[in-house]
């Protein structure tokens, strides 16, 4: 049992745990510390269900730094719409919800036991291929959980997961759907194109022409909504030579520090499951007659490979490996840490069945010396005091910069330098403006109107600013001359792209009626003939080929169907059908492909209908 839930953690459940890592890497900010403290409302109700502002801000916060990580120095915050990621975030914590509820409505379940064997088989939590408690709660303690609330977290994404996968995986599709498929995946056609260039040069703007579409446009030439901000910037890192660690504090941290580190123990087992087919008292029996011959003398490792239900491990002589403690079932660990090396247990009862346990071996926990440690000690309690002067200090900032009329008072009680920003739009700028949420504060009523200072907003978890509205530049029209030449190269590009549209039109209107040749180059050009095209055939302007396929079939050989494309340059293509080819019949092969493709494609949208399903069945309340 434990080594199936271990071969199985290699699929969708180690993917889940990698991915569950990777995306919730990140803090609590100052911000979100502050909205708890005063706003204790919930965000959403579901089903009864309650979603904390809490949650909430922690969802906002991991979206915004997972764009980060994604986009790396191509990411620009102040193309982030705050309300935009606060409603994705929300939806997104809903579905959740909703998923949990629909997972529990249908008994999917994990056990604890198989949660320990997932955390110990998560290559995250390793050292050297071997699971170290040292560095699973040092990646919780990242992630901001303890080791309740990260096994908690985890159980509920295995039961999405759960859910996902037996939806997912009861798509099914008929042989007439296969083949129906096979047909339009393998169709090749035979066309014929020809180039209609559009040439602005050689179109004729006029500044009448030019003067109209300033007029009908109006709006679209103003001068930016600009501001300019002053802002007071407190860093974290400016406390750190304000600060110092007494060495009685450092030798209590390292006390604290090595008291974590505990042994290794090295088990083995021999499992004889409780389940449908073996009762309570069966398996205790066949534990009971195990241990009878263990007593004569029998080989523990021989015995585990001929009775052990824990395929994997009973290969191995029942050999579990070298874990810690926290990883195993609470009533194994205790038999196991109990034990003398060597020595083997009475009959141990787990959610599994009944086990005998085997000590092979103890690693005793290497201490580092405190000289090596004491940087790292004094860095962290440094780090702490820090961390402690940053919070109120940022309570400091916002409270005095609410009391006061303009930034001085607040830069003068916290020894701060009032900056000024370069002018910016609602899009944002550089430097302190590429931060949406400094954009969003400039820009509100509060500050651009009132002339009120704003709250504090964190830039990252280790700054905040405070700022008000320098002066506001108000939109104004542009002068048609600032702005006539841009105007006469659109409708230039208009122009010649609408000329090249109605000459593709003659054209197509003349060989449709048997005017013009088919075999005729027309102005100049000649048919550019290719067979046998494919829906993914390279060389060929997408447009073009999704044209292509769309076309109707031809009614005969000589009676081709045609097309027009507009193309990204504003010239046209002329698009000529000549024939469409059926394909040969699927081989087994390929049936079997477009099978499991067509399958996961239809449990795909079961997955989804189901969860809008569960959507227009809640009762979800928005706050």
């Amino acid at each position: 049992m434990l080594q199936n839930i271990r071969d199985n953690s290699q699929g969708w459940i180690a993917k889940t745990i990698i991915g569950i890592i990777v995306v919730l890497m990140a803090f609590t900010g100052i911000e979100a510390i502050f909205q708890a403290t005063t706003n204790s409302q919930d965000a959403a109700k579901v089903n009864g269900e309650e979603i904390s502002q809490n949650e909430l801000s922690q969802a906002v916060d991991m979206q915004r730094r997972q764009l980060m990580q994604q986009l790396g120095k191509d990411f620009d915050a102040s193309l982030l719409d705050e309300k935009m990621l606060r409603e994705s975030a929300l939806k997104g914590l809903i579905d959740r919800k909703l998923l949990l509820q629909g997972a529990d409505e249908s008994k999917f379940a994990f056990s604890e036991a198989a949660l320990d064997q997932v955390i110990l088989q998560t290559p995250e939590f390793q050292v050297d291929g071997k699971f170290s408690p040292e560095r699973f709660d040092q990646v919780i303690r990242q992630l901001g959980y303890g080791r309740m609330q990260f096994r908690q977290m985890l159980a509920q994404e295995m039961l999405i997961g759960q859910l996902r996968a037996g939806l997912a995986g009861s798509g099914f599709v008929t042989d007439a759907q296969v083949l129906a498929f096979a047909r339009l995946e393998k169709q090749t056609r035979d066309f014929a194109s020809l180039s209609i260039k559009a040439d602005p040069s050689a179109v004729k703007v006029t500044d009448d022409e030019i003067k109209a579409h300033y007029d009908e446009h109006a709006k679209e030439f103003m001068t930016p909504d600009q501001v300019v901000i002053d802002y007071l910037e407190l860093k974290k890192a400016s406390f750190f030579d304000q600060v110092s660690v007494k060495d009685e504090d450092l030798q209590a941290q390292y006390q604290k520090e090595t008291a974590n580190i505990s042994e290794q123990r090295r088990g083995a087992h021999i499992l004889i499951e409780v389940n449908d087919k073996v009762n309570e008292a069966q398996a205790k029996t066949r534990i009971d007659e195990v241990q009878a011959r263990l007593a004569k003398g029998e080989s523990f490792e021989a015995l585990a490979k001929e009775f052990s239900q824990d395929p994997g491990s009973a290969a191995n002589g029942g050999d579990l490996g070298y874990a810690g403690p926290g990883v195993y079932d609470p009533a194994f660990e205790k038999a196991l840490y109990a034990l003398n090396k060597d020595e083997v247990s009475s009959p141990v009862r787990t959610d599994f069945g009944w086990h005998l346990i085997k000590l092979l071996g103890v690693e005793a926990p290497s201490v580092p010396s405190f000289a090596s440690l004491k940087d790292k000690l004094t860095l962290e309690l440094k780090a702490q005091q820090v961390e402690q002067r940053f919070v109120e200090a940022t309570k400091q900032l916002e409270d005095s910069a609410f009391e006061a009329s303009d930034l001085a008072q607040p830069a003068q009680e916290l020894k701060l330098t009032v900056h000024t920003s370069a002018p910016f739009g609602r899009e944002g700028g550089e430097g302190v403006a590429a931060n949406r949420a400094v954009v969003t504060a400039a820009f509100s009523p509060e500050v651009l109107d009132e002339g009120a200072n704003s709250t504090a907003i964190e830039l990252d978890p280790d700054t905040v600013v405070v700022l008000r509205a320098k002066e506001h530049r108000k939109p104004a029209q542009l002068p048609l001359e600032s702005v006539a030449a841009s105007i006469r190269v659109q409708l230039a590009k208009e122009h010649a792209s609408a000329a090249a549209k109605a000459r593709a039109e003659e054209l197509i209107a003349s060989l449709r009626d048997g005017k013009t040749p088919l075999d005729k180059a027309l102005d100049g050009q000649n048919w550019k003939v290719q067979e046998a095209v494919t829906r993914g055939q390279e060389g060929i302007d997408p447009t073009v080929l999704q044209a292509l396929f769309r076309m109707p079939k031809p009614g005969a050989k000589d009676k081709p169907t045609f097309t027009s494309v507009t193309l990204a340059d504003g010239s046209l293509a002329i698009v000529r059908l000549n024939g469409v080819n059926e394909a040969a019949a699927p081989t087994e092969e390929e049936k079997v492909q477009y099978r499991r493709f067509l399958a996961s494609r239809v449990g795909q949208q079961d997955f989804a209908a189901y969860r809008k399903q569960l959507e227009s069945q809640a009762d979800i309340e928005k706050f």
